[in-house]
């Protein structure tokens, strides 16, 4: 075991190239030569690296890894900057051998984020939270995080800086949310004129936080919360769409200095969306309008809960006030997916129901059996 341990190290810290590394005496112990060797030209032989290094802040996360993952197949050497970089296994699959490595970096500590984008040609801030815990405030991750990354970018002499932001972003909302995300565009933008803000609305994918929830919430409750009656507007936008308009900026598209909105191809209310959740999860559940006094008194109630059991926050109730889609100037200027190279947006019909099905009463694998 301690030999196999040496080799996936040697491996994994190898420095990414498009050609097979030669054989290291560490290849050649115990019987590995072949194996390892064949393996190592197997995963290089397809990919072409472009020489460019892409540092991605928040690269273990949601919308991280997909980014990881359509950067590697255009062969970009990534850096993922993360908290807990042993946890960031799962990247390593997604390139070839040493072509995605992790690194310890933490937004709140500047000296961290500074030597994570040393080298760096591109850089992406992906990180972000929903609700403030502990250390982790909306000030300190999507402002003074926010402008840590730009400052670094900058001074590390970075070509590219790309920031997700979200839909909503206003310095006046009501939502604190909402206004940190605002001024951490600014502080951005501040450091780094030339970076590229990403606005997207609520974000869809196999990992999200939306329809998993909901459907999750279906398996247990009989009923399904309307806040504010359920007429709010969304625009879901699918994580792959995300992540292919960062790697097309990171390979110059895009103008630099500028804000883009990314929404879906369908604009749908709350409840439509609660609708498609139960039907994509195969489950019937009546809908019980709460106002949003009642989910603020909600919210305030389950306070004390950690946020992974907290149905909903107050600050998520204030934001469910306002619509949240792509505005009509972000259209008539092309501020939006078709504007960095995603002409077609991915439907929800075409990714929900797949990874939904799990939460279906007579099994994941029940229309196999219909």
């Amino acid at each position: 075991m301690p030999r196999q341990t040496e080799v996936n190290c040697a491996l994994a810290s190898a420095p990414y190239s498009p050609q097979p590394a030669p054989l290291s005496p560490l290849h050649r112990r115990g019987g590995c030569r072949y194996s390892y060797a064949g393996s190592l030209q197997f995963r290089t032989k397809h990919i072409t690296g472009n020489g460019k290094l892409a540092v991605v802040f928040g690269g273990s996360g949601f919308v991280g890894r997909h980014t990881v993952s359509a950067l590697a197949k255009r062969g970009y050497r990534i850096r993922a900057a993360v908290r807990r970089p042993d946890l960031a296994g799962h990247l390593q699959p997604m390139g070839a051998v040493g072509q995605i490595f992790a690194v310890q970096a933490n937004l709140r500590f500047p000296d961290s984020v500074q030597r994570a984008v040393e080298g760096a040609d591109v850089v992406i801030n992906c990180v972000g939270v929903l609700a403030s815990t502990g250390a982790q405030t909306f000030d300190a991750i999507h402002v003074s995080g926010a402008r840590a990354v730009a400052k670094a970018a900058r001074d590390a002499g970075v070509q590219r800086l790309i920031h997700v932001s979200a839909i909503g972003a206003d310095t006046k909302a009501s939502a604190n949310y909402a206004r940190t995300k605002a001024a951490g565009e600014q502080a951005t933008l501040q450091e780094f004129p030339g970076a590229v803000i990403l606005r997207p609305s609520i974000v869809f994918g196999p990992e999200d936080e939306f329809f998993n929830r909901f459907a999750a919430m279906a398996r247990l409750s009989p009923a399904m919360p309307l806040i504010g009656s359920g007429v709010t507007k969304f625009q879901p936008v699918y994580v792959g769409d995300i992540a292919a308009a960062m790697a097309n900026i990171a390979d110059g598209q895009g103008v630099p200095g500028k804000v883009y909105e990314l929404g879906g191809p369908e604009t749908l209310s709350f409840r439509q969306l609660l609708e498609r959740t139960l039907e994509y999860c195969g489950r019937k559940r009546i809908f019980v309008p709460m106002p949003f006094w009642l989910a603020t008194l909600q919210a305030l109630a389950t306070s004390p809960l950690p946020n992974a059991l907290r149905p909903i926050t107050v600050d998520q109730v204030r934001l469910l006030k306002s619509d949240n889609i792509v505005s009509a100037a972000a259209l008539n200027e092309g501020r939006t997916l078709s504007g960095l190279g995603v002409a077609r947006p991915t439907a929800i019909a075409a990714v929900v129901p797949a990874y939904l099905e799990r939460f279906n009463a007579r099994g994941q694998y029940a229309h196999y059996r219909a």
